[in-house]
């Protein structure tokens, strides 16, 4: 009968052999380690709930550990570098209309509710939520170009 030592082995050997197939951003890599990390502490006699125990927990801390340090950074939005864009439609208050931003056309609203954006307007982008933009009007900022 084999041991919860060589049974921790395999098991850490299989869920690591199980990434490198099935890519799963590292989360079976890490309980693959896990499983090896519990493999050696099995040796001490510890009862098998707490192997259990410490297996979940060495997972969890290693997968989070994971994303944080091994996964690449989320690029920036374009957003905040170029933030002025060109009114298609009329943009009603509290209404979504049109916008010529980075060559595309996008979903927009006013930033201010009360605001009506006519077309061919320079506005500038605030903020994106989703996949529309919020703006306001070149004129109501005080900017001029």
């Amino acid at each position: 009968m084999p041991t919860f030592t060589l049974i921790w082995f395999i098991g850490g050997a299989v869920l690591c052999l199980i990434e490198l197939f099935l890519p799963s951003a590292f989360v079976a890599f890490m309980m693959g380690i896990s499983a090896f990390i519990v493999a050696l502490l099995s040796q001490f006699g510890l009862p098998l709930w707490l192997q259990v125990v410490a297996w979940l927990f060495f997972s969890t801390v290693l997968t989070l550990l994971s994303r944080r340090y091994l996964q690449p950074q989320r690029r920036k939005s374009k957003i905040r570098d170029a933030i002025v864009a060109e009114t298609l439609t009329e943009i009603p208050p509290g209404q979504a209309g049109r916008v010529l931003y980075e060559g595309n056309s996008w979903r927009a609203k006013c930033d201010d509710e009360k605001i009506t954006v006519p077309p061919h307007q320079r506005v500038y982008v605030v903020r994106r939520e989703g996949t529309t933009l919020i703006v306001m009007p070149e004129n109501s900022l005080g900017f001029s170009h």
